[in-house]
């Protein structure tokens, strides 16, 4: 691989023009069609082969034409003080307001609160249900519109009026934070190069590779069903990777031309070492986001396949824009070790070159390295403490700002009708199959009434076929709580009863049966994912390092850094420690994909660290070293460069807490915490106190599987070969 490589970045040096041109027409072309696509929404929510959904297919079929999984608004009212809704000038706004709410071509019913008893006890808040025909995501902005301007009438008559639901839904925006993010990366490079020519590829490259990524999701949204998170997450992610890599191969090039080469040679030598570390590292990114496709939850599918998409560019863009466009740069790209100014001429270093901080701290931990390696797990570990508090959900209205119109009704339904309404829950009788559909429906009225944690339980609504009824059942706690949670569970488990009574099916749905649906299903995703991209990640590293035990002690290393970071996730968006600094105004569950996510994505990010250092070590073993000064070489070498990876890669994910959507916030706290937990502490200190204590064993492979395996030549062997650069002084290790 590395000689093909370099045979790349020669070529992409010398047809710099051509290689250049192909980039930017890739962006415009993405950029038109983006532009000229139907803007994204959110993505339609389905859970396949779960009871909850299950159920909203039985509604589809049974009651035709109801828009079971079409968008809901609640349009609540509050009267002034010291009135109630019930007197004659608020019930004529409010029946007003019905009346203008019912004129929309997507509107198909509205319920008066006086004719449904959507009235508090107190007679100080009402409601009106809307029903669209369409999704949130299809809603037209008309719709969207006159929903508010009707709020807004009735809000001029004195009441005051909010708007729940997901009617209003909006894209998320992430605010000033993540250009800050970006600012914070470009500082990092000046400082790591000392350049800002050399400094600005990365960022140049990076933002080429995330605009056609996330242009061509734009692109597609609407044709494959793409989320409004679906391109920021892709964006998060492909920003922070495509620096990295750009950083490594630039990194290498300085350190070649150090060496004394010609730029050519020393573009394609980059591009064919550091390159081959780039290819593995973006393949285990790859795998982790493509693999959550074994969740078998379609959004979920999707965005980490929009992801995995723009890491594939970036890695792309590193190998063949990077090398076209140092062939630009000329001579204002110096080489590594040069002392000199951001402006004017550089001047080279005298003498030998002294240990830099990277050897400094690697000769510590070499001489140290059970004391650092218990202070790491330890620190670790506690950090991990809270993890065992975890409690998942899903984001609900109760999770939004309270700025929000959405959140503000939440808060008025939870005072005027019980914490329990903001999550009713829509029990689906299918007495099909059943002697006496009536008697089946009446049943499970009654053995839903003697549950605990019932509020209310309505009359059974049959279809016309009369074979089928829904219930709606309005529970004592909020929707988030486990109280909820257990009520579900305990009508299946009634349903259980009764269909062996009657014949009849009971199946329980509603978004808060749904988000207790998915986070039992991510639960049980979880080990089968884990073994799948843990396993096939370590094969993959087995074949670049040609070790058992490297690969194995990442893995580990990986485990623990995940669970320090979901730790620290409970710490602050469960417990609510520093809530206030992060931007969290309702502490709750954690979001349920977040784990699976988490591990998904911190695994492949945590690869990306530990190829681009092991293989600098390895290189140096292989070619002669003693294990413990393998270390050292390593550090020396790709130390500075990961840290500022690291910090490059926080700072690009911490720039996404300033999001207004709760779960693009949650990701990317999580994913900022994971990268300096795994790069600081188990790359930088576990890493090299665990070589060092393995000493030789750590690149041991049996003979049988070294023989079997192709050989990836990630140390760039082949080059120093092919151009004669090995004189004998160093010999290759085998190993």
């Amino acid at each position: 691989m590395a000689t093909f490589l370099y045979k790349l970045g020669r070529l992409s040096f010398r047809r710099r023009h051509l290689v250049a041109l192909i980039w930017v027409a890739l962006l415009a072309l993405a950029g038109v069609g983006a532009a000229g696509a139907p803007a994204a929404g959110n993505s339609s929510f389905s859970i396949p082969g779960t009871e909850a959904q299950k159920a909203f297919d039985l509604l589809e079929q049974r009651f035709p034409g109801t828009s079971a999984d079409g968008a809901t608004a609640r349009v609540v009212f509050k009267a002034p003080s010291g009135e109630k809704m019930t007197d004659p000038g608020n019930k004529a706004t409010v029946r007003e307001t019905v009346k203008e709410l019912s004129d929309g071509s997507e509107v198909a019913r509205v319920t008066d609160p006086y004719q449904a008893r959507a009235v508090s006890k107190d007679g100080t808040i009402a409601y009106a249900q809307v029903s669209y025909k369409v999704s949130g995501m299809e809603l037209d902005d008309a719709s969207k519109d006159a929903l508010e301007d009707s709020a807004q009438d009735a809000r001029k008559a004195g009441l005051t009026v909010e708007i729940g639901g997901d009617a209003l839904q909006a894209v998320p925006h992430t605010g000033s934070s993540e250009i800050i993010g970006i600012a914070v990366a470009a500082v990092v490079l000046v400082i790591t190069f000392g350049s800002l020519v050399a400094a600005g590829l990365p960022l140049l490259t990076a933002l080429i590779g995330v605009g056609i990524g996330v242009s061509g999701i734009t692109a597609l949204a609407s044709t494959l069903d793409l989320g409004s998170t679906t391109s920021t997450l892709a964006m998060m992610i492909g920003l922070a990777v495509g620096i990295d890599y750009a950083l490594f191969i630039v990194s290498r090039y300085r350190a070649e031309l150090a060496e004394g080469r010609e730029r050519e040679e020393a573009a394609g030598r980059a591009v064919g070492t550091a390159g081959s570390a780039v290819v593995f590292a973006g393949l285990t990114v790859v795998i982790a986001l493509v693999g959550l496709s074994v969740v078998d939850i379609p959004m979920l599918t999707k965005m980490g396949i929009a992801a995995a998409g723009t890491v594939a560019i970036a890695v792309l863009i590193a190998l063949t824009m990077i090398p076209a466009l140092l062939g630009y740069a000329g001579r204002k790209v110096r080489p590594a070790g040069e002392k000199g100014r951001l402006f004017g001429r550089a001047k080279a270093q005298d003498g030998p070159a002294r240990p830099n901080l990277g050897s400094r701290w690697a000769s510590f931990v070499v001489r140290r390295p059970i004391a650092v390696l218990l202070l790491g797990v330890v620190g670790l570990g506690a950090a991990a403490v809270p993890a065992a508090s975890l409690e998942l959900g899903l984001p609900d209205d109760g999770s939004q700002p309270t700025s929000t119109t959405q959140r503000r009704a939440y808060d008025l339904l939870s005072e005027g009708f019980g914490p329990g309404f903001n999550g009713p829950l829509m029990v689906v009788v299918d007495a099909k199959g059943s002697d006496d559909p009536k008697a089946a429906f009446t049943a499970v009225g009654d053995e839903i009434k003697g549950l605990k944690d019932v509020v209310t339980v309505t009359p059974p609504a049959p279809n016309k076929a009369g074979d089928t009824a829904t219930i709606t059942v309005i529970p004592g706690s909020k929707p988030s709580s486990v109280t909820t949670e257990d009520l579900v569970h305990g009508i299946r488990d009634a349903g259980t009863d009764v269909k062996a009574d009657t014949g009849a099916n009971v199946l329980v749905t509603g978004s808060t049966a749904m988000n207790i649906d998915v986070s039992q299903k991510l639960n049980d995703a979880l080990v089968p994912y884990l073994v799948l991209v843990v396993g096939l990640a370590f094969l993959l590293l087995i074949v670049v390092f040609r070790s058992i035990l490297v690969p194995l002690k990442a893995a580990l290393g990986f485990l623990l850094s995940v669970m320090a970071a979901l730790g620290a996730v409970v710490a602050v968006f469960q417990w609510g420690w520093l809530s206030g600094l992060m931007g969290v105004e309702q502490t709750g569950p954690v979001m349920s994909m977040m784990p699976i996510f988490m591990v998904g994505v911190v695994f492949g990010l945590a690869m990306d660290y530990e190829v681009f250092l092991v293989t600098r070590m390895r290189e140096a073993y292989v070619h002669g070293e003693k294990p413990a000064q393998a270390v050292v070489t390593g550090f020396r070498h790709g130390a500075r460069v990961v840290s500022a990876a690291a910090v490059i890669m926080i700072a690009v994910f911490a720039g996404f807490i300033g999001s207004s959507e709760s779960m693009v916030k949650m990701i990317g706290f999580g994913l900022a915490i994971a990268v300096f937990f795994d790069a600081f502490i188990v790359r930088m200190a576990i890493v090299p106190a665990v070589l060092a204590l393995l000493g030789r064993k750590a690149w041991w492979l049996p003979r049988w599987l070294d023989r079997t395996l192709p050989n990836v030549d990630v140390e760039g062997e082949g080059l120093r070969t092919a151009s004669g650069d090995d004189d004998g002084d160093r010999q290759l290790v085998r190993v």
